[in-house]
């Protein structure tokens, strides 16, 4: 197995444009983590003013100077060709008979080279990786067979990957079709917060770590407030921290709703006791709700809520939006079907998060093996 620089399988693709009708333009993105490369969408009143940059050809490497260290690189794909990217997107040709374009996809993936272009990334504000550098990188290279070889099991195996999330989602889908298929329109309506208790929490003050240091109570943040159910959470309290806070402990089976942040309108169901912040709302369990149909009741109103939101910037989800919502009063008997339903499912999804977890594994397993 032999050593290369970058330059000797790339070339870098420096006739710069002049780009005098940005209006008339397509324009590239490239999605982090190996996500692809896709049109960039470009918002009314958003569109760039010329500039110099660089047409894109199919076929090409590209490379976010910025993100690159994330895992920001792609091919672009034959619906792009002709499109332009700034100068902060550099395109290379690929020496196709030295190198395999998918096995050089997932080394720049890899955390072998996300680890070098970390290093090799420089600037104050927003360090980038310069085309200079980046080409003077190395990397293993075997026998272009072995390339292929080695692609095509990482895509196989990425192919399943694929496949298994799929299913998550559309188990998901199905759960929800059957609550609107049980519900939806059938029954009566009440307003939350006249059937239900609902509480927030609290932060413990940051100027006392020792409220946090070998805490033993948990406590959610909004944050961690995932759709589905919650089994564990990051942090922990000490008893100080909850008698001098007003963060109070929250009974299993109770639904949380993120208020505020990237997760608003995210509802979760516990499966823990635990002290929550002052983000989280939490709909407190009794008899007249099941947990899992309360749940999905509070899931179906994520828009409703951040509808009800004044001002721009994050959503601000209060708890009297919360109490104000109105949700389907069904009867108790159709609650626990419904329950058992989800039950069912969830079976499934457990056998596919197993599924997926191995395949994880697995795939770790092979870029280490080949990139590590």
């Amino acid at each position: 197995m032999k050593t290369v620089k970058f330059a000797q399988v790339l070339k870098f693709s420096e006739n710069l444009v002049k780009v005098d009708k940005p209006e008339e333009e397509r324009y590239v993105t490239v999605l982090l983590y190996g996500r692809g490369v896709i049109e960039r969408e470009i918002k009314e009143g958003k569109v760039p003013v010329a500039f110099t940059g660089y047409k894109a050809h199919a076929g090409q490497l590209i490379i976010s100077t910025i993100n690159a260290r994330n895992g920001a690189a792609g091919i672009i794909p034959a619906e792009l060709d002709g499109a332009v990217v700034s100068k902060d997107f550099p395109l290379f040709d690929i020496d196709h008979e030295c190198v395999d374009e998918q096995y050089l996809l997932y080394y720049l993936w890899s955390d072998s080279f996300i680890h070098k272009a970390e290093q090799n990334s420089f600037g104050a504000t927003m360090p980038r990786l310069h085309v200079k550098p980046f080409l003077n990188m190395q990397m293993r290279l075997p026998a272009l067979s072995e390339q292929k070889r080695r692609a095509h099991t990482l895509c196989h195996v990425e192919s399943l990957l694929n496949t298994q999330s799929h299913l998550l989602t559309k188990l998901d889908e199905l759960v929800k079709s059957r609550f609107v298929e049980m519900f939806a329109g059938k029954y009566e309506t009440v307003k939350l917060g006249n059937v239900a208790k609902t509480t927030s929490g609290g932060t413990p003050s940051r100027t006392h770590p020792e409220y946090y240091e070998k805490g033993s109570i948990p406590w959610l943040t909004s944050g961690e407030v995932n759709a589905g159910v919650i089994t564990s959470v990051k942090n922990y309290i000490t008893e100080a921290a909850m008698e001098n806070s007003s963060a109070k402990m929250v009974p299993a089976n109770s639904v949380v709703v993120a208020m505020y942040g990237a997760t608003a309108g995210v509802t979760g169901l516990l499966r823990l006791n635990t002290t929550t912040n002052q983000a989280v709302c939490s709909i407190l369990p009794n008899e007249r709700f099941v947990p899992e149909y309360l749940y999905y009741a509070v899931a179906s109103k994520k828009d409703w809520m951040i509808s009800q939101c004044q001002g721009g910037g994050q959503p601000n989800i209060s708890q009297g939006i919360i109490r104000s919502m109105e949700i389907i009063d069904a009867p108790l008997e159709l609650q626990n079907r419904f329950a058992a339903f989800v039950a069912e499912v969830d079976k499934s999804k457990l056998a596919v998060q197993q599924s997926l977890e191995k395949l994880e594994m697995l795939k770790k397993s092979l870029m280490q093996q080949y990139f590590g």
